[in-house]
């Protein structure tokens, strides 16, 4: 070979290694991107109350518009609060998807957070902040997903819509009030939404990738109990408070029983293949028909938190009121019990049980709100959105456990599924049993690796559903 062909030669191969780091660090920093983006949302403070989203449908409109999106920010009759829907158009031959993700965030105790909560830190390889997890790292993974199918021209099949939702964390003017004023601009055949998890061991390898597909359903049931309101020198026999205490006691000590429904049990089942021994055969017993064997594998199972609620009905005491003086002995006491129910579980029939349960004259207890229950139907597993997203998670996270899951909170999932529209939940990025502590806590995280390695599976799961084939 010459030396002014060997020099071609050398030179041609130099540009080709360079134009293909090139292209490895664009894909990398359009995925990488999605922590960028994350940092800014959670420098938009919208901790509910008063919640201020429209401040991310302002910060979200333009960059989706400039991507060929079509936006439109829906205000709601409380200043400074809106939705975003940002819809890039396919060829119509298929109904739309749907990701919905939610822009307000709880509170902070700000003195206990290492950083400032709302300053979107970016250190140690993870983005700090509140709603990091819960759920502007989820706007951020489907914004970006979307964003890409934009930025490679992807012809699609049918149309993908983003929304930016209000009002999630609690208020009036949430996905329900949108479906009732809007529903036209979210109607969709299926969608995706907060949910399920993406859990990591101790090595840090995904263990499991979970899919809601129903949510526990919240009521609220009000214990109240009554005696003689008299000067507190001179103290009676039905004391208001006292008889409160007793049968808040007795409700402490009442679980209800474990109902597994069809998702939960295959649930437990794949946990029972990636957990080591004896947790292993505990989720074997709880899901067998041995009363004693579930019994003990329920206590066991049961010292995690999570696996307890989603077995079975629970009861937290989150409200309490009496007395108005501190010489005054009320005539009343009162104690209000969130309930997350399993689907299908009655609130006014729990009340009855826990009113037999607290078994104290003059206490009563009764459920708030019964009538206005909303009972939703289980999304299906047999959709092309489920299938899609299960062959996604499996290629992105080898080797781990993909199922279905009841969620142990309530989504704003209802608007859809109230209509018969399948809606499956996922916090799309991998997260350890710690950091899952800190949603709604102090010093929320989620790694830069996690975003990426959402990003890409959500965009698979794009590709898969709304692409042209």
């Amino acid at each position: 070979m010459s030396p002014i062909r060997r020099r071609f030669t050398l030179a041609f191969a130099a540009l080709a290694t360079i134009a293909t780091s090139l292209q490895a660090q664009v894909r990398r920093d359009s995925v990488d991107a999605t922590a960028m983006l994350l940092s800014e949302l959670i420098r938009v403070n919208t901790s509910n109350p008063p919640g201020n989203e429209g401040s991310v449908a302002e910060l979200l409109a333009p960059r989706f518009k400039a991507l060929g999106f079509e936006t439109e920010i829906i205000p709601t009759p409380e200043p400074g609060k809106a939705h975003l829907i940002a819809r890039l158009r396919g060829n119509g031959s298929k109904r739309p998807i749907l990701l919905a993700a939610h822009s307000d965030v709880v509170g902070v105790e700000r003195e206990k957070w290492t950083v400032d909560p709302f300053a979107g830190v970016i250190k140690d390889g993870v983005v700090m902040g509140r709603g990091a997890i819960d759920f502007k790292g989820g706007i951020a993974v489907f914004a970006r997903a979307a964003m890409m199918l934009a930025e490679r021209n992807v012809a699609l099949d049918r149309d993908v819509i983003v929304l930016v939702e209000a009002d999630e964390e609690g208020g009036r003017y949430n996905t329900s009030w949108l479906a009732q004023s809007h529903w036209p601009a979210i109607d969709c055949e299926f969608a995706l939404n907060e949910g399920g998890w993406i859990i990591t061991g101790d090595s840090g390898k995904v263990r499991y990738v979970s899919i809601s597909t129903a949510d526990k359903s919240s009521a609220t049931l009000v214990v109240t109990a009554t005696g003689t309101s008299t000067h507190s020198s001179m103290p009676l026999k039905d004391n208001a408070i006292f008889a409160l205490s007793r049968a808040m006691t007795r409700i402490a000590e009442f679980e209800t029983p474990v109902a597994l429904i069809p998702s939960t049990r295959q649930f437990f089942s794949a946990l029972g293949k990636t957990s080591p021994p004896p947790l292993a055969a505990a989720f074997s017993d709880l899901l067998g028909t041995d009363a004693v064997r579930v019994h003990a594998a329920d206590l066991r199972i049961s010292t995690d938190p999570l696996l307890h609620a989603i077995m079975r009905t629970t009861i937290s005491p989150v409200l309490m009121n009496a007395g108005f003086r501190s010489n005054v002995i009320p005539g009343s006491a009162s104690a209000t019990l969130n309930v997350r129910m399993i689907p299908g579980a009655d609130p006014e029939a729990l009340a009855a049980d826990l009113q037999r349960i607290a078994a104290e004259p003059g206490v009563t207890i009764r459920a708030a709100n019964a009538g206005a229950r909303r009972v939703t139907q289980e999304s299906s597993d047999t959709t092309e959105l489920y299938a899609a997203l299960v062959r996604a998670a499996r290629t992105q996270f080898p080797g781990a456990e993909v199922t279905p899951y009841l969620f142990q909170a309530g989504t704003d999932a209802a608007a859809w599924r109230t209509r018969g529209v399948p809606v499956y939940g996922i916090y799309p990025y991998p997260i350890s049993p710690d950091e899952l502590t800190r949603m709604h806590g102090n010093d929320e995280r989620v790694s830069v690796a996690s975003l990426r390695q959402g990003t890409e599976m959500i965009f698979r799961t794009l590709m898969a559903v709304a692409a042209h084939h």
